[in-house]
Formats: C-alpha cells, structure tokens, sequence
C-alpha cells in the first residue's frame, strides 16, 4: 500500500512537472522545454498505467468506482493525446490534459470510495463499455483541439504573439483534425447507445432516464455540428462553441450523477440484475 501511494505520488508530480514544461515551452516558444515535457509525460503515462492496474484490478473483478473509472479516462486521454502528437502536434493540449491527469490520479489517491466491483461482464457489456469511454475520449480531444483553435484565434489578433502561432499547426489543419476527431467519437458514442439500449434492463426501474437523456442531448449537438459543417460550411467560433458545449452535455451525463452519489452522497449502487447493475455503474449509461 505504501508502494502504491508512492507511485501515485510520483505520477501526478510527473504529470505536473509535464504541463509546466509544455506551457513555459509555449509562453517562452522554447522547443526544448516542448520535448521535455512530452518525455515526462510519457514516464507519468507509463507509471500512470500501473497504478490502475493496481487499483482496478481485486479479487472479485475489476473495481470500477467513480474515481478510478475517472482516473482511467484522464489516463486514456493523455495517452491518445500523446500518440496524436506524433502526426498532428497536438502538444499544447497537454499544458491542460497533464494536470488534469493529475488531479484524477491524486483524488484517487486520497479520497476513500466504497468499491463498485465489475465481474464477469457478458460481450455486449464489455462492448458497451469499451465504446462508452472511447467515446468520450475521442469527443474530449475534439473539445481539446477546440480550446487550441481557440487559442489560436486570439493570437491571430495579437500579432506580437507570432512566435507562439509558429508552435501551432495551422489554424485549417486543427479544424479539420476537430471535425474528425467528432466525426470518429459521434460514431463510436452512437455504437455506445445501441449497446446500451439493447443490454441495460429495466431501464426506468434503473434510473437511468436522466443520464440517456444528457447522452442523446449531446450526440445530437454534436449531429448537428456535424450537419452545420457539411450542408453549411459551420466553422470558426461557432464551431468551437458548437464543440465545447456538446463535450459540456457528455461530461456531466458521463460523471454527474456518479459524482453526486458516490462522492458526495455517499450512497451504492442497487439494480435489477447483474448485467444491469454493471452497465449501470458505467460511462454513459450509468445510473443517476
């Protein structure tokens, strides 16, 4: 155990320490300080992977309660932001994600969480939750890669800025990264829906009303930017704003309610049946 918070320790300092770098490395247009703090990240992503092995994995299952399911996700993210650096430079995104990662990694660490043990999940449930979180973290770097074409925005107006806009990609390519990137999660996040309207019992009797309903909301912001960009030619700002607030909707359907009840209230999880119980417990589908 006191390995265990050691590591933890470590791994959100590396964390810290990476979105420091990055973001000196970008105020300051030192490229040095850029692969610096993408070399750290790296190590905390690595070291990051072991310690949800250690937390996640018990004797019963896999225990999925709301803060190792949320230190998973801010794991994932970093690491396909990581990868996606290597082609596209998503870098800056970092000086945001690395922290985050972070703080998911220290809640995790201190915070005391009764158990939510997942075992032996059925296909259609490990497919429903696989899709789920894949689905939020390829929405999460669209919303990401929004805050970046944000950026990028007010530095074109600021022309001093000039050597910050060179660490950039340009502003075409980061938009077309952006649809994409929605593109991939819209769809991913609609084999997440299926999944679960098809497996999750007794769906009222759950209460889990009010999470589908935040989960439809956004899948159909995000339909409609979509729509808005190929029937209208949608960009710029009110493509980030389209971006953002769907990734708003989608985040607090995802962690709202499973924050609110096992954090806050302090309150398990009960349902129908086992299937219903596990999916319940998880991502978009999960009970509030």
């Amino acid at each position: 155990m006191v390995a265990l918070h050691l590591i933890q320790t470590l791994t959100a300092a590396a964390y810290i320490t990476a979105g420091i770098s990055l973001g000196f490395g970008f105020v300051r247009a030192r490229p040095q300080l850029r692969r610096a703090g993408v070399v750290i990240a790296a190590i905390a992503a690595i070291a990051h992977a072991a310690v949800l092995w250690l937390t996640l994995s018990v004797a019963e299952g896999w225990d999925v309660n709301f803060l190792n399911t949320f230190s998973l996700a801010a794991w994932l993210v970093a690491v396909l932001l990581l990868i996606s650096t290597l082609r596209h430079g998503l870098l800056e995104a970092g000086i945001v994600v690395f922290p985050g990662t972070a703080i998911a990694v220290i809640l995790a660490e201190l915070i005391p969480v009764n158990p939510l043990v997942l075992s032996e999940p059925s296909i259609e449930l490990e497919l429903h939750v696989f899709s789920s979180l894949l689905a939020y973290c390829l929405l999460s770097l669209a919303a990401l890669t929004a805050l970046m074409l944000a950026v990028q925005d007010k530095l074109l107006r600021q022309p001093q800025r000039i050597r910050q806009l060179e660490m950039l990609p340009p502003l075409n390519v980061l938009e077309t990264l952006m649809f994409r990137q929605v593109a991939a999660g819209l769809f991913v996040l609609t084999v997440s829906l299926i999944t679960g309207f098809l497996f999750v019992e007794n769906l009222l009797a759950q209460h889990l009303v009010h999470k589908t309903v935040l989960t439809l909301l956004s899948w159909l912001l995000f339909s409609m930017l979509l729509f808005g960009r190929w029937r209208y030619g949608l960009r710029g700002r009110q493509a980030i704003y389209f971006t953002l607030t769907a990734m708003s909707v989608l985040l607090l359907g995802y962690f709202g309610s499973k924050l609110v009840l096992e954090i806050l209230l302090d309150r398990s999880w009960s349902a129908s049946g086992p299937t219903a119980a596990a999916t319940a417990a998880l991502f978009s589908l999960d009970r509030s």
